[in-house]
């Protein structure tokens, strides 16, 4: 997607809204969020949540917050995978249709909270968590 491009931020959000988040792929990540890395870095994983995007990259966690009615404000959360103490899943249920990650940083007591659609394996993205938080 191209930077400005309403029509496929539009369709991004839509894509959300109807439960379609989901894992993407990597190297579109790569290229999309290219001003964010530092040499040598490479997205490993990446996934939309509605319109924003959480990246697992080969030395940090970065988790992407599009913010107001039009998105044009983004807020860019990095966290380095050694700053990570723990984190948990909680998966979904029948009623409650989000699956939600916990990572706690540092030492500190709230953790950062994710949402995720039924179009994510939660269980993947704990994977990759997991590779990440023990090297």
């Amino acid at each position: 997607m191209e930077p400005g491009n309403t029509t496929g931020e539009i369709m991004g959000l839509l894509d959300g809204m109807m439960g379609n988040a989901g894992r993407i792929d990597p190297g579109a990540a790569q290229q999309e969020y290219s001003k964010l890395f530092g040499q040598g870095e490479q997205v490993y994983a990446a996934y939309i949540l509605v319109r924003d995007a959480m990246l697992f990259t080969n030395r940090r966690l970065i988790l992407v917050d599009k913010q107001g009615v039009t998105g044009r404000k983004v807020s860019y959360h990095s966290i380095p995978y050694r700053s990570i103490t723990h984190f948990a899943v909680e998966t979904a249920g029948t009623f409650d249709l989000d699956a939600e990650l916990y990572i706690w940083i540092g030492s500190g007591h709230d953790p950062v909270k994710q949402k995720f659609t039924r179009g994510v394996d939660i269980y993947e993205v704990q994977g990759i968590l997991s590779h990440y938080v023990a090297i």
